[in-house]
């Protein structure tokens, strides 16, 4: 199987997001050399707002991070994969996940229902080596590896990566997202990140992953500790910001979504800033 091809860097936002960035700068973020963009939240299965920001753009590629397979059903958004992959192949690349079971009162064996979910994605013709899986843990690691292309990590740290890397093996596509705020004010950036924290910090799949890299319950304790927003939340010059993104890469990442934490107003000038440094252009 070969593994999708999105680039070293995307751009991971939330898909409400995506529809209120413009054509203008869907062009402009291609043009800068990110590979890909990724809506996060959990869409509805009608995927029809994917068209048009493929529509604006040549080459850039968009990924779902991720479909949450209690909300959406297997079936209407095999049908929208397909329409949305004839008309622009091999630009668009479903990632699913189980979400949390704070969401969700249907949330009940995660594992079996994921399976299941991925069952029917085969049923109807989903091609393995087009979707990804929301992984932390790693069971759902190791499957991401068996059922998909590979995995797609939210919050965690280039030493997950690491050891994400170690579970899946070296051919499963690895696309581990991480946080930015461009600021050299240490204060101001973990003020901002702890505010993008806030609701993660309550949620068990997101915890018990932090404490098995090594994180203290004091440290996820509301608001998080410093060690915690640093870890998952970089900041500081460019070049740092770069740096510690490219730790995902030299860990065994693919891809590394990049989430800059501001508004959409000011993404692209943020994303120019980090291009050069992180090697796009």
């Amino acid at each position: 199987m070969t593994k999708p091809d999105l680039g070293t860097f995307g751009v991971f936002g939330h898909y409400s997001q995506w529809q209120q960035v413009s054509p203008g700068q869907l062009r402009e973020i291609e043009a800068l050399g990110y590979g890909a963009i990724w809506a996060g939240g959990s869409p509805p299965a009608e995927l029809d707002w994917v068209e048009p920001i493929l529509a604006a753009t040549e080459t850039l590629q968009l990924a779902t991070g991720i479909v949450n397979i209690w909300t959406a059903a297997a079936g209407p958004v095999a049908e929208s994969f397909h329409r949305i992959d004839e008309a622009y192949p091999n630009r668009f690349l479903l990632g699913i996940g189980v979400g949390h079971p704070e969401a969700h009162q249907e949330y009940k064996k995660p594992y079996d229902a994921l399976t299941e979910y991925l069952d029917k994605l085969d049923e109807y013709g989903v091609p393995k080596d087009r979707r990804v899986v929301a992984a932390l843990g790693p069971q759902v690691l190791k499957l991401s590896a068996r059922r998909s292309a590979g995995a797609h990590p939210y919050l965690t740290t280039p030493e997950h990566t690491r050891q994400a890397r170690e579970l899946i093996g070296p051919e499963a596509f690895l696309a581990p997202e991480h946080k930015a705020v461009l600021t050299t004010d240490p204060e101001r950036a973990r003020a901002v990140g702890r505010k993008a924290l806030e609701i993660y910090l309550n949620l068990a799949n997101y915890t018990n992953n932090w404490k098995r890299l090594g994180f203290t319950d004091s440290d996820i304790a509301k608001p998080g500790s410093d060690a915690l927003v640093d870890a998952v939340v970089a900041h500081g010059t460019v070049d740092a910001i770069a740096a510690r993104l490219s730790e995902h890469l030299a860990a065994g990442a693919d891809h590394v979504p990049v989430q800059v934490l501001t508004g959409h107003d000011k993404l692209v000038p943020a994303l120019a800033e980090l291009a050069g440094p992180l090697g796009l252009q």
